[in-house]
């Protein structure tokens, strides 16, 4: 039973639900302050498409209301702006009231938590009245605002109302006295109170940074009455996410924290936010404080409520540096002068091509220099082109070697294959190869025998076995690799289904031998039933093509963490076999696919365009 639904149970809906454009809000009934006094009743029906102007004012339980309406009045109260639920807690008793904790987690449903009648002879010596919540759990945020989405399961959990004395002692009212943990959502509630951010930490021992998304609060939050700037700048400070925490590294000092009683901050005429901040020292090195300022300002940046051009850290109220947007550069994952990207693709002689794709026109592709442009080695069958585009790897059509070779100069002599599969059939041999963020090189050999997945260091050193304890009953069929080289998203074959997977790397040097695992992978399209390609399209954003149960092939953006909303879908186009898009989110930037209709592109707010009849494997560089 969806938020809509409540409102159709007589006496239930008790919440106010006020779009911000407009001056008038809209009444719930039962328990409203104000009626009209003409016109015909009509349902309210309540938060449907995860519209952020809409905001839901918490009503307090009206005197004698029947058990079910004070269960109904606090699943909506729920999913209030509330101060400190300070409402919602209205519905519960003291005991209950005192131990509830909002914040430590949020169970996301599909859809608003359906209350069932309550079942009288269910447990005839339990006190009170016991009514079951159902739906469908599709995710979980935990204390540290981290989004874990799960393949959608049943949700069962119920609550316990009772009576208890009235504040003047004279009668008795029904309360909750136990109920989930933290706030249980539908998902459409969840996407109109939270949004997503990404926090940035340093890759461990490197000097650029890796996006790290939570969700915070739309507006102010109920909890810490923060605005989402603060909040923001709290979540950083708290530090990475469970998941991400073994990679990553954050300049700010344990324990740092932001000045006391801080909830609000704002940027000056200057666009300057200052952050006031308490280090466990008296001092803060200087190069450490520019890190931790270009930390704040990677995440800062995509927040629609402030626009930041720098930041002035403070240390109990004493400045101790700033930094500038344009000063951040050399923290960046990708560096300016590699923005400027062109795909590349593979036409019909196996040769390798670049697409120049300004404008509303398509040019005539360009000729790759190197052996790859001659059709030598051999005729590929996939590509990857590196971040400097100076280098590309390519398997041959057979699948079963892989070669790097210069497409700036013209290379002469026969090249050997770096690495070679010894699998039965092209399937079952090299994946398209990957870049990571390092310069290293990722493929995966998919021979039935021997599954493995190879890191070539820098494109050219020896071959090293990535260690991974879940490939045993695994099949790697494609791959794509974080420009930060952190992460690595993974289409991975499980028994009849397909998934897409996102794995850590990890780096670990012992004796002077470095080891490389991929563990601790994590679903990030658990409502996909097969996954067919899978793209980077920013810091923390992945282009998606695969299927729901029962559904047709989509494309579609998710963030890594899995999360998504109904507006990440792209238009529909039939046959993606591979997909790619830019890093960074340019207007003027298309993403490119290859489809039954050849090699297509996807300029922003457009559809589908041909551009490439005859050509596969169309990639950006990385």
């Amino acid at each position: 039973m969806g938020a809509d639904s409540r409102a159709e149970h007589a006496g239930r809906g008790r919440i106010a639900r006020s779009t911000l454009l407009a001056a008038c809000g809209a009444l719930l009934a039962g328990g409203c302050a104000s009626m009209p006094d003409s016109g015909e009743v009509q349902t309210v029906k309540g938060s449907n498409t995860g519209d952020s102007q809409v905001r839901v004012y918490a009503v307090a339980p009206r005197d004698n209301a029947d058990p079910g309406e004070i269960v109904d009045g606090f699943l909506e109260a729920m999913t209030s702006d509330d101060p400190e639920f300070a409402t919602a807690r209205k519905y519960l008793t003291k005991r209950a009231a005192a131990t509830w904790r909002p914040e430590q987690s949020i169970t996301v449903l599909a859809t608003a938590p359906n209350r069932k009648q309550a079942d009288r002879n269910a447990d005839p010596d339990k006190e009170g009245r016991i009514y079951p919540l159902a739906g469908r759990k599709i995710a979980t945020v935990d204390a540290r605002h981290a989004y874990q989405p799960i393949s959608p399961a049943d949700y069962l959990w119920s609550i316990q109302v009772v009576q208890q004395p009235t504040a003047g002692g004279k009668g008795k009212e029904w309360r909750i006295d136990s109920l989930p943990p933290g706030l249980v959502l539908g998902e459409a509630d969840f996407l109109r109170n939270y949004r997503s951010v990404n926090k940035y930490y340093f890759a461990s021992g490197e000097n650029w940074v890796v996006a790290d998304p939570v969700y915070i609060r739309q507006r102010q939050d109920p909890v810490t009455r923060m605005d989402p700037v603060t909040q923001t700048v709290k979540a950083l400070l708290d530090g990475p996410t469970n998941w991400l925490k073994q990679a990553v590294d954050s300049s700010f000092p344990s324990r740092t924290r932001l000045k006391e009683g801080v909830t609000t901050l704002a940027t000056d005429d200057q666009s300057t936010l200052k952050v006031p901040l308490e280090f466990p020292g008296d001092r803060v090195d200087g190069t450490a404080c520019r890190r931790m300022a270009a930390q704040l300002l990677f995440t800062l940046r995509d927040l629609p409520s402030v626009r930041v051009e720098q930041v002035e850290l403070l240390n109990r109220s004493q400045p101790q540096c700033r930094l500038g947007r344009g000063q951040t550069a050399e923290f960046a994952a990708v560096q300016e002068a590699d923005l400027d990207e062109k795909p590349y693709f593979v036409d019909k002689q196996g040769k390798l091509k670049k697409l120049v794709l300004a404008g509303k026109e398509t040019a005539a592709p360009v000729d790759v220099p190197g052996p790859f442009g001659k059709g030598s080695p051999a005729e590929l069958g996939s590509i990857a082109v590196d971040r400097g585009e100076t280098r590309a790897a390519g398997v041959d059509k057979s699948g079963q070697r892989l070669f790097v070779s210069s497409i700036t100069t013209e290379e002469e002599g026969s090249r050997q294959p770096v690495l070679s599969s010894r699998g039965p059939r092209p399937e079952d041999r090299l994946s398209a190869p990957s870049w990571g963020g390092r310069g290293d090189l990722w493929v995966a050999d998919r021979n039935p025998a021997e599954r493995r997945l190879w890191m070539v260091p820098d494109g050219t050193g020896e071959p090293v076995e990535v260690r991974t304890p879940w490939l045993e009953d695994d099949r790697i069929e494609s791959l794509r690799v974080s420009a930060d080289g952190v992460r690595i998203a993974l289409v991975v074959e499980r028994g009849e289904r397909t998934t897409l997977q996102i794995g850590r790397i990890e780096r670990r040097t012992e004796d002077g031998e470095t080891t490389v695992s991929v563990v601790d992978l994590q679903p990030a399209a658990p409502r996909m039933e097969s996954v067919t390609a899978v793209s980077w399209a920013g810091p923390s954003r992945l282009v998606v093509v695969g299927k729901e149960a029962g559904g047709v092939q989509q494309v579609r953006y998710l963030q890594t963490d899995g999360s998504t909303s109904a507006t990440s879908v792209l238009p529909g186009l039939n046959g993606v076999t591979s997909v790619s898009a830019p890093h960074t989110e340019s207007l003027d930037t298309p993403m490119v696919a290859d489809s039954e209709e050849g090699i297509v592109r996807l300029p922003p707010g457009t559809n589908w365009q041909p551009v490439v009849k005859d050509g596969d494997s169309p990639v950006y560089p990385g």
